[in-house]
């Protein structure tokens, strides 16, 4: 019994002391731990703030900075260049910068892919740097050295994008043959080639759109087959009427499909409506008895109320309103013209596969590009100058809506519907708003 007592009292007395070390131990490794912990999170946030200052830890859950495919590349490259709208740091960041380069050739046209550059151009690229020196072989100062490499640089981003855009061209002809010629006949006949005319030596063949630059296209081609050492000296009626250049339907077949499938193919089309216009002022406003008798005579005779008699002998003074009378008339009482024929009827692209589809209001850079691309002489530049009716202004877009505003609304979507097909594979847009 004293025993018994006598442990009790002991137990009472140091079985706290005992107890007390374990917990007192876990309470202060609980706070070690505790203050470790948040040192360490301290210590990284330092480290995220030093590398992306905009960037903030617990902070409310963003969005991601690739949205739908179809959002607009700017808008996109603006929100990765922002550091505040992004909760990744920039080590973990995906490497958009490759992406950003990618798109900093953006095609003026519908974007239909982004096809690659070929070898030829490559090498074309590389080739096209300007020379640092000077002619005496003397080295230009480092300022004159740094304006020519930035120089260097501009040329060869506005060569790829122009080759961005000529293969933009082609794919869109390619989607629009597809959908709309799909059923047309595969097979190449004199008839589709005789617009297309032939330079051996370069091995180029040019399929000629009247009033899209085509005449001095043509001085061009008698230049690069030698027989011309200067287009500007080479006279209107030399070019058209001379037969210094072959058509490609005066081949017989096997040469036809050779030179086709081995040559570099090329066309310029230009705006259909301002294409016609200036069609009109040049055939119709200027002297030109040869239109004024073949188009002019029954034009005058079938769509004027009461002609004069000078008028139906001579064919002079046809009026915008009569020539598109007669453009829009099934029965038309001639028939029709290459210089107002579609563009697409007169080079067939679905059958005949362009390898530029160059556009007149961009003639002279997508001209020159072409004949660096082929290898000719450096002097060699496409002629601009106006032969035929110099003194008058060129067709312009201004022009043009002053033609057609003495033609009714009915009439002038009856001539787009006319060039409807024109529109759509060469990608123009309408002329006028009201257009449906």
């Amino acid at each position: 019994m004293v025993w018994m007592k006598a442990k009790l009292t002991k137990d009472s007395l140091f079985g706290p002391a005992r107890r007390l070390p374990c917990f007192f131990w876990f309470v202060l490794l609980f706070g070690v731990g505790g203050l470790l912990l948040f040192i360490h999170q301290e210590d990284l946030s330092e480290m995220v703030l030093q590398q992306d200052p905009g960037v903030r830890l617990g902070g409310p859950p963003q969005h991601s900075r690739e949205g739908p495919s179809n959002q607009d590349p700017e808008k996109k490259c603006s929100r990765d260049q922002s550091s505040e709208a992004s909760p990744i740091a920039p080590m973990q960041r995906p490497n958009f910068e490759k992406i950003k380069q990618k798109d900093t050739t953006v095609a003026q046209e519908p974007d239909i892919g982004s096809p690659q550059i070929t070898k030829r151009q490559r090498k074309l690229l590389k080739t096209s740097h300007l020379n640092l020196h000077s002619k005496g072989g003397v080295p230009l100062p480092s300022s004159a050295v740094s304006s020519s490499i930035k120089s260097s640089s501009t040329q060869q981003e506005n060569l790829e994008k122009l080759q961005s855009v000529i293969e933009t061209r082609k794919h869109l002809m390619k989607e629009m043959c597809a959908k709309y010629k799909g059923s047309i006949s595969k097979t190449i006949t004199p008839d589709h080639v005789k617009q297309i005319f032939v330079e051996d030596r370069n091995k180029l063949l040019y399929c000629s759109v009247p009033k899209s630059g085509c005449s001095n296209w043509k001085r061009t081609l008698m230049v690069l087959s030698g027989q011309a050492s200067n287009a500007e000296n080479i006279q209107h009626d030399m070019v058209h009427y001379g037969g210094h250049i072959k058509t490609l339907n005066m081949f017989n077949q096997k040469e036809i499909m050779h030179r086709l499938e081995t040559y570099t193919k090329f066309m310029f089309v230009r705006e259909p409506l301002e294409r016609i216009v200036s069609a009109y002022r040049d055939k119709f406003e200027n002297p030109n008895e040869y239109y004024h008798n073949l188009f002019g005579k029954p034009i005058i005779s079938k769509y004027r109320v009461m002609p004069s008699e000078e008028a139906l002998k001579t064919g002079n003074g046809v009026t915008f309103e009569e020539f598109i009378r007669y453009l829009l008339d099934v029965h038309r009482p001639v028939g029709m013209d290459i210089h107002w024929e579609q563009a697409n009827q007169l080079c067939h692209p679905c059958l005949i596969h362009y390898n530029l589809i160059g556009k007149f209001e961009n003639m002279e850079e997508e001209s020159n590009f072409l004949l660096r691309t082929i290898g000719a002489p450096p002097s060699l530049m496409l002629p601009s100058f106006k032969d035929r009716n110099p003194k008058d202004a060129r067709t312009s877009k201004q022009i043009t809506e002053k033609y057609f505003s003495q033609v009714t609304m009915m009439e002038r979507q009856r001539v787009y519907d006319f060039y409807y097909m024109d529109y759509l594979m060469f990608n123009y847009s309408k002329p006028f708003s009201d257009l449906y």
